[in-house]
């Protein structure tokens, strides 16, 4: 029941990267700005990852995710009232800021809850699997809901699985209090989530300016990380998730970008409906979510590295397919890429988590959590914003840029050293 738990809430997070996705050609007709609607989710999200795990593993990680809970839920009732532009961005991004306090600390809850390595994959390999279904159910409910009743109902469906979780979580997760002799790095937090959401804005609106915002709030980061004494990100928790988290970054910004340019694609191409759009990308989240458990036993069985070389092999074909693609392309010639990447992330998916997860020790499975999920959001953010852009030239181009992004992603992987988490075998 705490597994169960602890997934309701990542599931509420990855729902709503997609749910939105097949309602945003109605959301153009009432609002505009349609880029930010998701990115300003995306985006927040992303910059306070590191936050939300580095406060939970000081502050005890129920607090933690109970608060995430109250504001998921607040600013999901707010959307669904949105008014003006600035009020549904504005919303999102308070959707993004509950989720960055949920998503380590379910995750550091689970770890802390399955000691074992084998037994930890098996249970991430269900986390992974509800994470899938949650980005399965986004499209296809999504698009039912709009097609029946339009898209503010779709920011509705949270609100009640707010607080069936949040009483379950007060119920089943043992209490803790702030941990002794640790404190909060407030200099690490202000540094560090302009650092990262500046970087990401930047990329997504083409603005020097940002950048150079994102390259000095990385600097001042750098340099009261090395004087503190307790610091939020640790150089021996950097050392040991660099490989991992590259290879989660590169899987969000493939899987999150392309799930958007072929959804748009379906929709605006292809005139599907919005309900038809979801219904058509299941054969990429049907294997992402059944594939995922099973992955969980052989990654606690083989180790990481296997898992993660497969995956990312199955992902570059499908990408690859996207050559054979254009506009008067039928259905059938989208199958290979829905497949090839939905089976790539279903094997991949829990390894990289296992990975960044393993040879931490248990009192920093918060901020490791949070540096993975910063990699993989960040990573989903610049997807959509880099391949949504490449999608003007047509779906080879994002074929392209996502398969060779991949193929290095599998260099890392198998030039990473034998003491590495990559490399362990459970």
């Amino acid at each position: 029941m705490l597994l169960l738990t602890m997934c309701a809430g990542m599931f509420l997070v990855q729902l709503d990267v997609t749910v939105v996705n097949v309602a945003l050609p109605s959301i153009g007709t009432d609002l505009a700005a349609l880029q930010w609607v998701v990115d300003g989710y995306s985006v927040t999200l992303a910059a306070f990852l590191l936050t939300g795990g580095a406060l939970g593993d000081v502050f005890g990680h129920r607090r933690v995710v109970l608060t995430g809970f109250a504001l998921f839920g607040a600013a999901s009732a707010a959307c669904g009232l949105a008014g003006p532009v600035p009020w549904l961005v504005a919303a999102r991004a308070g959707q993004g800021l509950g989720a960055a306090l949920l998503l380590p600390g379910t995750l550091a809850v689970i770890t802390k809850a399955h000691p074992g390595r084998a037994e930890r994959a098996r249970a991430l390999g269900i986390w992974a699997g509800v994470s899938a279904l949650a980005l399965a159910a986004g499209p296809v409910l999504g698009g039912a809901i709009v097609s029946a009743t339009g898209w503010r109902p779709v920011f509705w469906l949270n609100v009640p699985v707010v607080l069936a979780a949040a009483f379950a979580t007060r119920r089943l997760v043992p209490r803790g209090g702030r941990v002794p002799g640790r404190r909060i790095d407030v200099a690490g937090v202000v540094t560090a989530a302009p650092a990262l959401g500046a970087g990401v804005y930047a990329v997504i609106a083409g603005s020097a300016v940002a950048g150079i915002l994102a390259a000095a709030a990385l600097a001042a980061f750098v340099a009261v990380e090395r004087r503190s004494s307790d610091p939020m990100l640790p150089p021996d928790v950097v050392r040991r998730t660099r490989g991992p988290n590259f290879v989660a970054a590169a899987m969000n910004f493939t899987g999150i970008g392309t799930i958007l340019v072929l959804t748009l694609y379906l929709q605006n191409v292809r005139h599907a409906s919005p309900f038809e759009a979801g219904l058509e990308v299941v054969p990429l989240f049907g294997p992402l979510s059944l594939l995922a458990p099973v992955a969980g036993r052989l990654t606690g069985r083989f180790g990481p590295r296997p898992l993660m070389v497969a995956g990312l092999a199955l992902g570059v074909l499908g990408m690859l397919n996207l050559l054979l693609v254009n506009e008067n392309s039928g259905y059938p010639a989208l199958l290979p890429t829905l497949l090839g990447l939905g089976t790539g992330m279903g094997l991949l998916t829990t390894a990289v988590v296992t990975a960044a997860v393993d040879g931490v020790p248990p009192e920093r499975a918060g901020v490791a959590s949070g540096v993975n999920n910063t990699a993989r959001q960040a990573g989903g953010a610049l997807g959509v914003a880099v391949l949504g852009a490449v999608s003007g030239s047509g779906p080879p181009a994002v074929g392209v840029v996502a398969a060779a992004l991949w193929l290095v992603a599998i260099g890392v992987t198998v030039r990473a050293p034998r003491d590495n988490p990559v490399a362990r075998a459970g």
